[in-house]
């Protein structure tokens, strides 16, 4: 007991203190600072942005008669150079074919590639670039005389079919036919337009390409009403604007004059009314839009009203479609998968907030 008595009595040794848990203090919003665009410095260096395009793909790039280039791909340069340079006219277009395409991006001889060009895995991980924005939703089709009246390209087998070597429809032509058990012979061609050549000298019963692609054609062909896209569309073709992989500061620039240009349509703003919303306009979407609130310019090494200049100096999305490739074109294509989430016919295009 006097044991146990004398245990009780000694003076209980307090534990050691605990550290203070750390507490990690988040950074201010802002404060990461990316590193400044090379392609940017070289492209304010030099005073113009280097385009590689289509040697010639009616609607979507092609020269005319004065040299000067035209089409909805160039128009995507073009809104790029009035973002970054102040000047929708400071562009040089270099024509680029589908098998050079990406060794002209890697190696520096274009800053873009604005070139009927699907979005794809292997090529986003494997040929060292970057995909910005996805500018054309297209598929890939047939066309055929309207003679043969085909309603389905099931009803090709046995038939020649016209394909560009180098390119997506290559492969996926053998993927579909394969995969049904028809019988074709592919004829391989070194350009499209040596392809649209062969198809109208009967060097083969069928041409396949992208149906924006199979519709430029077409415009250009001898009889174009003799001919007819068949509502067969055997694959997805995210048509993309691409830039190098190692410069993610100019993969935001890009990006953003392209969504830049499917928010002005979206919001109402055209090239007609984007200099006076600018002035006027009580809309805050307008207005961070328009660089009138906000600094998200500056973020990317650009001015305030980068967005502005690209609607103002080349259109907005609808307005740039129109001319190209919809009603006020030879084309006349739908507006179809291409039309805004939230139009009355909704269509794919969309864009994150500028905000």
């Amino acid at each position: 007991m006097a044991l146990l008595l004398a245990a009780c009595g000694k003076e209980q040794t307090a534990p050691p203190p605990q550290p203070a848990p750390k507490v990690e203090t988040p950074a201010p919003a802002g404060a990461y600072k990316p590193k400044p665009s090379p392609t940017l410095a070289a492209v304010k260096a030099r005073g113009w942005i280097s385009c590689g395009v289509n040697p010639g793909l009616p609607g979507f790039a092609f020269a005319d008669d004065r040299g000067g280039w035209r089409g909805f791909d160039v128009d995507i340069c073009r809104a790029v150079a009035a973002a970054v340079l102040g000047d929708a006219k400071a562009v040089r277009f270099t024509p680029v074919d589908a098998p050079g395409r990406f060794e002209a991006l890697r190696s520096g001889k274009i800053d873009i590639l604005s070139r009927n060009t699907s979005w794809t895995l292997a090529r986003d991980a494997g040929e060292g670039v970057d995909f910005a924005a996805i500018t054309y939703f297209d598929g890939q089709g047939f066309l055929a005389p309207k003679a043969l009246n085909l309603t389905s390209a099931d009803e090709l087998n046995g038939a020649r079919i016209c394909v560009q070597r180098g390119t997506a429809s290559e492969t996926n032509v053998e993927d579909y036919f394969k995969a049904r058990g028809l019988k074709y012979t592919l004829v391989v061609t070194k350009s499209e337009a040596e392809a649209r050549a062969l198809y109208q000298a009967e060097g083969c019963d069928a041409f396949t390409a992208d149906v924006s692609a199979l519709a430029s054609a077409r415009s250009v062909m001898n009889s174009p009403n003799a001919h007819a896209i068949l509502p067969t569309v055997i694959s997805k073709e995210p048509l993309a604007v691409a830039v190098r992989q190692d410069d993610p500061v100019w993969t935001d620039i890009v990006r953003w004059t392209v969504y830049s240009l499917i928010l002005a349509e979206e919001i109402g703003v055209s090239s007609k009314t984007a200099e006076d919303l600018a002035k006027n306009s009580i809309d805050p979407r307008v207005r961070r839009l328009l660089g009138v609130e906000g600094d998200f310019g500056p973020l990317m090494g650009l001015r305030a009203d980068f967005a502005l200049q690209a609607i103002a100096q080349v259109g907005a999305y609808d307005e740039v479609f129109a001319r190209n490739l919809g009603p006020q074109s030879a084309l006349k294509l739908e507006r179809g998968h291409n039309a805004l989430w939230n139009a009355p016919k909704p269509g794919l295009l969309y864009a994150p907030p500028a905000r």
